[in-house]
């Protein structure tokens, strides 16, 4: 066997190679990771916006009909208080979305999982086999 890695150098060049190869799964994992969450992103991001342009829509036909039913005699009153109402609507939501973004994100948490997993693999001292 002339070819064959024996020895001290072939078993340090074989765990070489399985480094590699485990670095290489990780970094696989990571960017399908990615992809999945930019997916997620631009999907979300989609159909929030469709969904802020119909409640717009729905939004300023409320006020008109509101304001037209209480054209005769109350029509600056329906203004104001629908105006102090989208206010306040527009605080909590504002108020919500401060709350979210500033919330951690757990991107890349299975690929942080599998490099902990690994790690332990490797300094976890190995079982001894019964004889």
């Amino acid at each position: 066997m002339a070819g064959a890695n024996t020895g001290l150098f072939g078993q340090i060049q074989q765990s070489l190679g399985t480094v590699v190869e485990l670095l290489r799964l990780r970094l696989a994992l990571l960017g399908t990771e990615l992809g999945m969450e930019k997916q997620r992103l631009a999907a979300g991001l989609f159909w929030g916006a469709c969904a802020i342009v119909s409640l717009t829509v729905a939004i300023v036909l409320f006020c008109g009909f509101v304001i037209l039913l209480l054209w005769d005699g109350y029509r600056l009153a329906a203004v104001g208080v629908l105006a102090l109402l989208f206010l306040m609507g527009g605080l909590v939501l504002l108020r919500a979305a401060q709350r979210r973004l500033s919330a951690t994100s757990n991107l890349f948490s299975v690929s942080l999982a599998e490099l902990e997993r690994d790690r332990d693999s490797f300094t976890a001292p190995a079982p001894h086999e019964p004889r």
